[in-house]
């Protein structure tokens, strides 16, 4: 049957059939059901949720599945830095203990820095040259430009830090090279990566210890090494990475065998070190970030921060 109403004027009843899409009132003392929306009024307090809050909880889906030797591969780039830091250090012990001249230094990095600009561009064919739009000749001004200011300053360079004391510099110049690794760009998209602090605290790091080497072409050889050790030698290993991933392993095992025995030769106790921390670092470590995943519990669900999706550019023109 259809309800009826009884008008107030007319004194007598008349019909009124509810349409098709119409809905009928709710009854009196039953709450209309709750919905998911913000910009409805509901006779809900803000926190309350229905039994259908947690379906929607899913566990780790956007955890990573790593493999052991993948993980060891993309270790290769902490170990070379390490490796940077080491033989960097056995370099200029040599050169402080005058066990090795500056002209023999300067005359093997030349000779090095030469073989890794033509790798460099051998490895993709100048390919990256083209890109860039540099040539060959700008190259060689800007190589002409630092090593000529480096030179010229290089007697300031070693009268710098006369006022500080020896400790001091050593200590600065530790942090500075722990400094370099924390904040090198190994790859990883943070927030503490880098690469201009990261490259200016080397160098920072260089010109203390050079400033207390016995001559001025010294410090002009530790300086210049040190720009060849941690601005040109990344370079070419990423590009090596990129193109050639075997010979970039191989490179990457000579250049750890170089600093292991270049620091056996300082100290039996701290290439042992050393070499114990290339291995946790290589093979260790990956181990344990591998089993470290199966204890992972992200949820996810309707409390998550809310993503746009959609492409909202066409907003900006």
């Amino acid at each position: 049957m259809s309800p009826v109403l009884q008008s107030p004027n007319s004194g007598h009843y008349t019909g009124v059939t509810w349409g098709q899409n119409t809905p009928p009132p709710e009854p009196v003392g039953v709450p209309p059901p709750w919905r998911k929306v913000l910009y409805a009024r509901q006779p809900f307090p803000d926190n309350f949720v229905d039994k259908s809050f947690l379906e929607e909880l899913r566990k780790n889906i956007y955890v990573r599945r790593y493999r052991y030797w993948a993980v060891v591969f993309e270790s290769a780039v902490v170990i070379q830095q390490l490796c940077s830091v080491c033989s960097f250090s056995v370099i200029w012990w040599y050169m402080d203990q005058d066990l090795l001249s500056p002209q023999k230094l300067c005359g093997i990095g030349l000779a090095f820095t030469l073989l890794g600009y033509l790798l460099f561009d051998a490895v993709d064919k100048g390919v990256g040259r083209k890109d860039s739009g540099r040539t060959r000749w700008d190259d060689l001004k800007s190589s002409l430009v630092f090593v000529a200011f480096t030179y010229g300053f290089s007697p300031v360079l070693k009268t710098l830090t006369e006022s500080i004391s020896t400790d001091t510099i050593y200590a600065m110049s530790v942090l500075m090279l722990l400094g370099h690794l924390v904040f090198f760009d190994y790859g990883a998209n943070a927030a503490v990566v880098s690469s201009t602090l990261s490259i200016n605290m080397a160098i920072f790091a260089s010109v203390c210890l050079a400033s207390r080497l016995p001559r001025s072409l010294h410090a002009f050889t530790m300086v210049t090494f040190a720009i060849q050790i941690f601005a040109l030698w990344p370079s070419l290993q990423r590009k090596l990475r990129a193109y050639t991933p075997w010979t970039y392993i191989c490179v990457t095992f000579l250049f750890s065998l170089f600093s292991v025995v270049g620091l056996l030769s300082i100290s039996c106790v701290g290439a042992l070190l050393f070499f114990l921390l290339l291995m946790s670092v290589t093979f260790l470590c990956p181990y344990c970030l591998i089993r470290l995943q199966l204890f992972k519990d992200n949820i996810h669900g309707p409390w998550d921060e809310a993503e746009i999706k959609e492409d909202l550019s066409h907003f900006l023109d």
